[in-house]
């Protein structure tokens, strides 16, 4: 039995090449993933490995790590670090020296005034040079350190990609005006923030400390322990002679044990996200081998009936089908380890064209890589094959002496049909009571009600093809004669085959659309936000969305063709009987009404003129406020303030729950979170203007002077980069349901001869038969893709229905003419699996072809 499986796979290697192919695919996406993943993981943690190699312990500010992890955010007063406390730490028994730090966000620009880099890895530090003038941190290639409060030093890599030289002017900025400075030095650095493409700007201690904390203060302060003095020792020496309460200690062990963490969570969620959709195309696979393994089976009915007929048992059939799927399972798993071992090494390029200063090394084949991408491809080939196998052994010995496809039996399809039903109708109860509650709890029965849903609507697919493909057939009978009646008839021949074709299609086009809808109705909710609240001009922030420098506002208000200004406050205060934590949001009182655009239910705008604030009409209802009512809120420095209200708005997403005029928590909270300052122009948006605006930031790189258009236009820009990549990842699922298409229909053909030999000999054309197989591979596909945009709709308005609770005034915003394009893209990709099936049918000789047994 074993040989006569061996010699079947043999003897049908063209009929199975579609099968070994889509599960190469699926295969090799998992090879890449684990590869790719795991050469990123190896080389980050080499290049991160030198970040703490002078580093006992680190005694930071307000008990952040100020060390190469995360050194980047502004540090608060706090638990400040002072000259005194470096000294006292450098005086420790156990210390070998002590290096106080300064570090922060400080962004620099190229000759044409662009950001260098990207925002997020823009950072400045101190320069601390020892008795001979060098930092033993920053070795210079070029020139020297800087000394003097209008001079820096710039990584080498940033230089050279700007074309700065030593003697040059550079502009540096933080998150106020930029200022120039002369290059003094260019220096090198191990750093793996700055060798993966960041920018580094050295400045004098002074300066660093006024520019990036506040003067006489350090972010951090580093311990080298002497010979023979652990580190847990230096640590506790430290903590003796540093203040508890904003001070963090941490040993350079610690440190190092966090920075794997951080480096194996960054790759574990991008391994995660990318096995995801190869499963996906795993799962589309499965289709594939169902189907190919069951018109196999159907196509040697009568050997196999001849089997059982010499002795042959049951499981003796069963296992020969199991030793072929084996086989193809064995071969195309090598194929997809080696295939995956090329998308690794092809990924780790590109990642690295795109920015050159990642890390990379060799290629990471671990042995959990081989095992499990051999194992994978074999288990699903094997269960896939499984169904058919018993199918195979239930073969009557009597059916040797017949021939034709054994019939699904009426209890069959009944089974089938009652499970698909209790399936679907489990999911989409879940879905709609997901869908109608709001919270975690709405978000977990989405997330379980959408599989169950999915894998009835499969199950149910053979049911639902003879309905839905019937309404086409009298177009395709009146628009193409004889072959479209035809076509319709064969595509509804065999539901089973029919269905499992068409729902490796209904998976991917149920994922995109989904996609598309949430994204575009995202998009049109935030558009929406925005454009009913905005009514400033421009809005000033930094691209990465950091805390504006307090002396920005003044300089934005003193540019020319400014009519109205207003930072906006964020601060977050205690309300008695309302909760923690309540976000308030302040703006200029005299310059509300030009900036913001409210629509009030009771009250007016201008009390806030009198220090009074407004309430949205959510908020009011719910904590039964009216104008006139008083709330007790405490400040986050502990100050109490009795907050009236004097004005309920009509609930928006554009703007918080409460509003505030910036005097009054400014009074009470000195530093609000600003983020944003909205500008209203004399002449309106004006290219004059913003130009303005830019100057008054000192032109400073990272600063963004942006229009509501800007905005909206550079959501849309992350919300299509986002699609677009799922979209790639899904077009291998996409590719695999091609493949499952292209081999029905060849197999198809092949037990179709006798049949198209007939229809040649009473006259049907070579073009008529192309036609036939054609339009039934395009029937075929847009029933799959019809159930799948269907479905694809559904889930997404769930979605958005638990979105809504997030983001106010969320709805279901179907994107028709891309749905129409998915369609046709559908009838499309039918078209052209059609295209080989379709050519192998018109050439079949018509008397070898009738004859056929």
């Amino acid at each position: 039995m074993y040989r006569t499986a061996l010699r079947n796979v043999l003897a049908h290697k063209g009929r199975l090449l579609m099968t070994v192919l889509a599960v190469l695919l699926g295969t090799a996406f998992v090879a890449g993933t684990l590869v790719f993943s795991d050469t990123m993981g190896r080389a980050m943690r080499d290049s991160y490995s030198t970040s703490f190699s002078d580093v006992s312990v680190l005694v930071s500010a307000d008990g952040a790590d100020d060390g190469p992890v995360d050194h980047d955010a502004p540090r608060p007063e706090k638990g400040a670090l002072t000259e005194d406390t470096v000294q006292q730490l450098a005086a420790l028994p156990g210390a070998e020296r002590a290096r106080g730090v300064v570090s922060g966000f400080t962004a620099v620009a190229d000759k044409k005034g662009n950001l260098i880099g990207e925002a997020w890895s823009a950072r400045g530090a101190n320069f601390v040079p020892d008795a001979s003038g060098a930092d033993t941190r920053y070795p210079m290639a070029q020139g020297r350190g800087p000394r003097t409060a209008g001079e820096v030093a710039l990584n080498r890599q940033a230089a050279d990609k700007a074309g700065y030289h030593v003697g040059d002017t550079v502009r540096v900025a933080g998150n106020g005006a930029a200022r120039d400075a002369v290059l003094t030095g260019v220096f090198t650095t191990d750093d793996p923030k700055v060798t993966s493409g960041g920018t580094l700007v050295l400045m004098d201690t002074a300066t660093a400390q006024r520019e990036l904390l506040a003067p006489g203060r350090f972010s951090s302060v580093v311990l080298t322990a002497r010979a023979g003095t652990g580190e847990a020792q230096l640590l506790d020496q430290a903590r003796a002679k540093v203040p508890a309460e904003g001070v963090g200690l941490k040993t350079g062990q610690e440190l190092k044990d966090e920075q794997t963490r951080m480096v194996e969570d960054s790759v574990s969620g991008m391994k995660t996200m990318l096995l995801v959709f190869a499963g996906i195309s795993l799962f589309v696979g499965i289709f594939i081998i169902v189907n190919t393994f069951t018109m196999l089976i159907a196509q040697r009915l009568k050997e196999l009936a001849l089997l059982r007929a010499v002795g042959a048992s049951r499981g003796q059939v069963t296992r020969s089908v199991l030793v072929e799927a084996l086989a193809i399972g064995l071969v195309a798993s090598v194929g997809g380890l080696l295939a995956g071992i090329g998308i690794g090494a092809g990924l780790q390029s590109l990642l690295h064209a795109f920015n050159e200063g990642l890390p990379t090394g060799s290629l990471v084949i671990a042995p959990v890589t081989i095992v499990g991408t051999l194992v994978t491809g074999v288990v699903v080939t094997v269960l896939s094959a499984l169904l058919p196998a018993v199918r195979a052994s239930r073969i009557p010995p009597v059916a040797a002496m017949s021939s034709g496809d054994q019939p699904s039996t009426q209890r069959g399809l009944l089974i089938r049909n009652s499970i698909g039903v209790l399936l679907a109708g489990s999911g989409l109860g879940l879905i709609l009571a997901g869908a109608n509650s709001s919270g975690s709890s709405a978000q977990h029965k989405l997330e379980l009600g959408a599989p169950l849903t999915l894998i009835g609507v499969f199950v149910l697919l053979p049911l639902l093809s003879r309905p839905v493909i019937a309404l086409v057939g009298p177009v395709l009978a009146k628009v193409f004669g004889t072959p479209g009646k035809l076509a319709r008839l064969n595509a509804v021949r065999n539901p089973r085959r029919t269905a499992s074709t068409a729902a490796a299609l209904t998976i991917g086009l149920t994922l995109v659309t989904a996609l598309t809808v949430i994204g575009n109705s995202v998009t049109s909710a935030v558009t929406s936000m925005v454009g009913d609240t905005m009514k400033a001009d421009y809005v000033v922030g930094m691209v990465n969305g950091r805390e504006l420098s307090p002396e920005l506002t003044g300089l934005v208000a003193k540019a020319d063709g400014v009519k109205a200004v207003s930072q906006v406050d964020n601060v977050w205060w205690d309300i008695e009987g309302v909760g923690s934590n309540r976000a308030i949001e302040g703006y200029d009182a005299a310059a509300f009404d030009q900036l913001v655009n409210l629509t009030m239910k009771s009250g007016s705008t201008a009390a806030l003129g009198q220090d009074q604030v407004l309430v949205n009409e959510e908020f009011a209802t719910k904590h039964q406020l009216a104008v006139g009512s008083t709330l007790k809120a405490t400040a986050a420095e502990g100050a109490s303030v009795t907050l009236t209200v004097g004005g309920v708005f009509e609930t928006t997403s554009g703007v918080s729950p409460i509003v505030a005029p910036n005097r009054l928590i400014e009074a009470n909270d000195p530093q609000p979170l600003v983020q944003q300052i909205l500008v209203k122009g004399t002449d309106g948006p004006t290219s004059a203007l913003k130009q303005s605006l830019k100057d008054a930031t000192g032109r400073n790189p990272v600063m963004e002077v942006r229009t509501l258009k800007d905005m909206v236009d550079e959501f849309s820009r992350i919300i299509s980069t986002m699609l677009n990549l799922m979209y790639g990842l899904l077009g291998m699922a996409v590719v695999v349901a091609v493949l499952g298409v292209v081999n029905t229909l060849a197999m198809s053909v092949f037990e179709r001869k006798r049949e198209i030999g007939m229809l040649r000999a009473i006259g049907l054309e070579r073009r008529g038969i192309k036609r036939m197989i054609r339009l039934e591979s395009v029937v075929i596909s847009v029933f799959g893709a019809l159930i799948g945009v269907l479905l694809g709709c559904f889930l997404a308005w769930a979605a958005t229905r638990v979105l809504a609770s997030e983001l106010k005034g969320l709805t279901t915003v179907i994107p028709y003419g891309s749905v129409l394009l998915f369609l046709g893209l559908a009838a499309l990709v039918g078209m052209v699996a059609a295209l080989w099936p379709a050519r192998r049918a018109s050439r079949l000789d018509i008397l070898t072809s009738i004859k056929t047994d």
